[in-house]
């Protein structure tokens, strides 16, 4: 276990060239922020968080399968973590960040993105910049 690495993860590289294919601009590991989110776009205010489907505790996936050997030592590292995961993603909102959770046992693609940041009324311009959609609705006649 020793080998597992937080930053720069496969995942994580795939995430971040999908996300500028897209025209968005990124910044990696923003120690500024609380829990020192994987990628964060600063211009639409969103923090992109690629969590490990068994570090993390996916529920129902077969990832999350937690090792046979140490199961208690295990069970509680992965509680804990969640607990932590849901800590951070309130002061994350509280300070005005808007969080992503991308499991990473999704296949992260430019698609998959696009369509989850859609959710947050975000749109790709014609010059390839991102912007906020206006949360006001005009309603048809």
């Amino acid at each position: 276990m020793a080998a597992v690495r937080g930053k720069n993860t496969g995942p994580e590289r795939r995430a971040a060239e999908a996300l500028k294919r897209l025209g968005f601009r990124i910044q990696r590991h923003r120690k500024s922020l609380p829990g020192t989110p994987d990628i964060v776009l600063p211009q639409v205010k969103i923090v992109v968080l690629l969590n490990g489907c068994l570090w993390h505790g996916h529920k129902g996936c077969r990832r999350a399968k937690l090792p046979s050997t140490n199961r208690d030592f295990w069970r509680k590292k992965v509680e804990g973590n969640m607990r932590r995961d849901r800590r951070q993603l309130r002061e994350l909102r509280k300070v005005g960040w808007r969080p992503l959770v991308v499991w990473t046992c999704r296949k992260i693609e430019e698609s998959y993105l696009a369509g989850r940041l859609k959710r947050f009324r975000v749109t790709v311009g014609v010059n390839g910049r991102a912007s906020v959609r206006s949360a006001k609705r005009t309603r048809r006649a």
